[in-house]
């Protein structure tokens, strides 16, 4: 386990003596306290040193002097700096206000008259445990970051590596994946891992370039090679020449078009459309696809040696139903990154992120970041909670792939009853196996208790018989 000793300790409470107490206590635990007494302070400091925080510590309730509360601060942090964790602490503390703290995003409620040094101890040490990223693989997820790529499962983890691994090589990749995972983010990812990532990236959108000027764009052109031709003109080749070529969407070139790209490739030599003369150009190739091309290859719709060429190694992307536990980190985000844009200060609350996570996304990252920005954009509450997002998830996505294949094979049937059907059988068993306690039937089905209560409505389950039932 990493030593959390560097950690660096925000304490916000307008009672100093006990500011200070808390101080020493974080002290004589080996980390390193700052103190404010006001939540200006407090949102001040934070705005221009939260890379050095790693851990806050924040009064609930601040003197009448300020029109500020705890619960404003706490708002602020998870719009600005959502993976920072903060602890409420409070001198009257209520079940409502924790419940409140949680709501928006605190990780943990604690009463002053009880906080001894063995507690923080164990809250710090719980809250440390549960953010921190061990060496490599926080670099490695800095990195993804960076580059627009958010995640921190093992399936990311294992992404990262392979980015650095062979964007550091001049070797040809090929991005294979479904639409909306990320696939031009992982091209530049790998440029800027590269030597040449001071060199230009160049994207060539395939779908997009005019059949008849394929070359051209592609290879420059003489003046005069063809009608409109009046002036000579340099390609994407060119363009991308001691850097990296990104072809968009390989799989979607016809075949024909395709053998103009094989000695290009290969030998790293083009010709102008309407010259004699080859040109030697320093080109990486990247290219991407959401088509299966081995399958496309035996079809006879795409040729074997540019598939050899461009695959020297391959990056295969996950969807976003194979890392579910990505969602709530993608959406803070998201809508940090849309708040920032457009001067908003909304935020989507712990159980509707939970909602999303439980959702299915055939549209992958690029259909849940649509989602939060019509959502952020047409909510007028600044809180959204989950009727908003379920309401915008229903009227906003289609059916998943799963749901699609279902429906195609049974015709007459109603798909969604025959879900909704399944969904509450599993509810009724699980209220079943646990007496009807909502809670144990909440683990045992691996939802939210908020979750579950929201389906036992929907499905006009009455608990009390199973409770009954077990008398």
């Amino acid at each position: 386990m990493k030593d959390f000793k560097d950690m660096r300790i925000l304490i916000a409470d307008d009672n100093l003596d006990f500011c200070n107490t808390i101080a020493d206590l974080v002290s004589s635990l080996g980390y390193e306290p700052y103190a404010v007494q006001s939540p200006e302070e407090a949102m001040s400091y934070l705005d221009k040193h939260h890379k050095r925080i790693s851990i806050v510590l924040l009064d609930i309730e601040f003197t009448p002097v300020s029109n500020i509360t705890g619960i404003d601060v706490l708002k602020h942090i998870k719009v600005n700096y959502p993976e920072l964790p903060v602890i409420m602490i409070s001198g009257k503390g209520t079940i409502e206000l924790a419940v409140q703290a949680t709501k928006f995003g605190a990780i943990n409620f604690i009463e002053k008259n009880i906080l001894s040094k063995d507690k923080l101890q164990g809250v710090l040490s719980t809250a440390a445990e549960k953010f921190a990223i061990e060496g490599d693989a926080k670099e490695i997820r800095n990195f993804l970051s960076s580059n627009g790529i958010i995640g921190k499962s093992t399936l990311m983890q294992e992404l990262g590596l392979n980015i650095v691994k062979y964007g550091r090589t001049n070797l040809n990749v090929l991005i294979t994946g479904a639409t909306g995972t990320g696939k031009k983010l992982v091209a530049k990812a790998l440029h800027s891992a590269s030597p040449r990532t001071k060199s230009p990236f160049v994207h060539c959108d395939i779908p997009n370039i005019q059949r008849e000027l394929f070359q051209s764009e592609l290879f420059g052109h003489v003046r005069g090679a063809f009608t409109g031709a009046s002036d000579s003109k340099k390609g994407l080749f060119h363009k991308a020449n001691t850097g990296t070529l990104f072809l968009d969407e390989i799989g979607a070139l016809s075949l024909d078009l395709q053998a103009n790209l094989l000695i290009p490739i290969e030998e790293k030599n083009i010709r102008k459309v309407g010259s004699n003369q080859t040109e030697e150009v320093d080109v990486r190739f990247i290219s991407a696809t959401d088509r299966d091309l081995p399958a496309a290859i035996r079809e006879s719709q795409f040729r074997e040696q540019l598939y050899h060429r461009l695959r020297e190694c391959e990056i295969q992307l996950p969807t976003l139903n194979e890392r579910q536990e990505d969602i709530p980190e993608i959406v803070q985000h998201y809508v940090a990154k849309f708040n920032e844009e457009n001067k908003l200060e909304k935020l989507i609350s712990p159980s509707a992120i939970e909602f999303l996570q439980e959702q299915s996304w055939s549209g992958n990252v690029r259909q849940l970041m649509s989602l939060i920005k019509v959502v952020l954009h047409t909510e007028r509450n600044d809180f959204i909670e989950v009727a908003e997002i379920k309401k915008a998830y229903e009227s906003y996505t289609d059916l998943n792939p799963v749901e699609q294949k279902q429906e195609s094979s049974l015709k007459g049937s109603s798909l969604q009853e025959i879900l909704d059907a399944a969904d509450k059988e599993a509810i009724e068993q699980a209220l079943d196996e646990s007496n009807g306690n909502v809670s144990k039937a909440a683990v045992q089905l691996g939802v939210s208790r908020e979750t579950l209560h929201l389906k036992i409505k929907k499905y006009d389950i009455k608990t009390e018989v199973f409770r009954k039932k077990k008398r």
